[in-house]
């Protein structure tokens, strides 16, 4: 047997070690090259790692939810032949295997699909005569999540949305569809499934999520599913660890104050019909983030972190805003850089690309650090406050509330104001509590006179 060992690629950034998300491959599968192999998690996002060589699986190593280091050996292989067995490791001449620049458009943390042998898979009769399969199937994370509740195997759904990708109605046609038996005759793809007028066929029919029965334990009752157990691991592990590491380090302080927006308002409302011709899609977030960089400007400690392992205040002279964003994995933080060099419409379109990068699992490594300092904002269901965490190393984070009408004082009377509230958590080891304060009603000053941007713009 020619043994190789493949080792895990250096996925750059300065990333030295990944936590296994799925494995595509087990011992003994043949593989051919450039197949995929195994969904690795970094801090800055996930890449899949495919075969550098055709040949025969041996050993994997790594547990799902188990950490990698990069260099140490991942997959060996049995090449059968393909390079001397005095080979055992790849020779020097031989270029570096390295990790594919996929950032999945399953979200990490997810759990990953069925294997292609897994009886639980139906086919459609209407796809079975076609033998229809797509290894990797486009799809975004709402489509993913209804197959696994429907019990459909998304690599056998015929797309039929724009470059290839499965939309909501493919699965819920595929579930639909009567599936091929042994004697030839057919019943519902997927009998657990509601029907089109909302009902079930069988109340004792239970949708199955297509899942590794390794990685899942469940307790089933009279009446249904009543416990279900999931890997902590993939995206939710890294969020806890972020938060954790944030909350246990940083000694949080939060300040509360509102600001008046109605001029901002104003503004936006003038200034947005002439971004929507530059197709632009404008929201309060970019006058926000222009706000921030002229107090960061002011405030220079806030945009700092603390090096704890040389007791240094690094102060930073660029400016990259983290704008918080929900997915279906979770709250990620991909970044808008240099936004102090940046117009108001660029930075609105960068928010947007970002953030639809994010939600659809498709985040660029380069989008996901390098934040010095960052904005959360939970629109209309911004409540009345929050404390928000700040995203360590940062050393403050600013939490952007729903806007609501509220009376005011104005020249002496009384008024109703479109009133925004604005939460800040700062790291009271760096940041002084009127440091922080000075450094929110500056904010607010821009916000409530947005005039004053235009003066700070480079």
């Amino acid at each position: 047997m020619a043994r190789w060992e493949f080792k895990l690629p250096d996925i750059g950034e300065g990333v030295t070690e990944g936590e296994v998300v799925s494995w595509l491959v087990k011992p003994g599968d043949v593989v051919k090259e450039d197949q995929p192999m195994v969904e690795i998690m970094t801090d800055k996002a996930t890449v899949t790692i495919t075969a550098p060589k055709a040949g025969t699986i041996v050993e994997a190593s790594g547990k799902v939810g188990e950490l990698v280091k990069v260099h140490s050996v991942l997959v060996v292989f049995d090449l059968a032949g393909g390079v001397p067995s005095s080979s055992v490791l790849a020779p020097k001449s031989e270029p570096a295997a390295t990790a594919v620049g996929d950032i999945r458009e399953e979200l990490p943390g997810t759990v990953p699909r069925a294997p292609k042998s897994s009886p639980s898979v139906q086919l459609s009769l209407a796809d079975a005569g076609a033998g229809y399969f797509n290894d990797k199937p486009l799809a975004t994370p709402a489509t993913r999540k209804l197959a696994r509740d429907l019990n459909v195997d998304l690599n056998r759904v015929k797309p039929s949305g724009a470059q290839g990708r499965v939309l909501k109605d493919d699965v819920e046609r595929f579930a639909q569809a009567p599936v091929a038996t042994k004697n030839g005759s057919s019943q519902a793809a997927n009998p657990g499934a509601p029907s089109t007028n909302g009902s079930t066929p069988s109340a004792s029919a239970h949708a199955v999520p297509l899942r590794e029965p390794t990685r899942i334990a469940s307790v089933q009752g009279a009446t249904g599913l009543l416990e279900e157990r999931v890997p902590f691991a993939g995206m939710r592990r890294k969020i806890a660890t972020k938060m954790a590491q944030s909350t246990h380090t940083a000694a949080h302080f939060t300040f509360v104050e509102e600001c008046d927006v109605g001029k901002l308002k104003e503004l936006r409302a003038r200034l947005k019909s002439p971004a929507e011709v530059q197709g632009v899609k404008l929201s309060f977030l970019p006058f926000i983030v222009k706000a921030v960089i002229a107090a960061l400007k002011a405030h220079p400690v806030l945009n700092s972190a603390l090096d704890e392992t040389t007791n240094e205040i690094v102060y930073r002279k660029y400016y990259n805003i983290g704008i918080a964003t929900s997915t279906d994995a979770g709250l990620m933080v991909p970044v808008v850089k240099d936004c102090d060099r940046r117009s108001i419409l660029d930075i609105a379109r960068e928010i947007e690309r970002v953030a639809t990068e994010a939600k659809a699992g498709k985040s660029k490594i380069e989008d996901l650090g390098g934040s010095t300092f960052t904005v959360t904002s939970l629109g209309a269901q911004g409540g009345l406050f929050a404390t928000p965490i700040i995203n360590f190393p940062e050393v403050g984070i600013l939490g952007v509330h729903q806007i609501k009408q509220r009376p005011v004082i104005r020249d002496g009377q009384i008024a109703i104001g479109e009133v925004l509230l604005l939460s800040l958590s700062f790291d009271h080891r760096i940041v002084d509590g009127h440091v922080g304060a000075a450094f929110a009603y500056d904010i607010i000053g821009y916000l409530e006179n947005p005039d004053r941007l235009f003066l700070e713009m480079a």
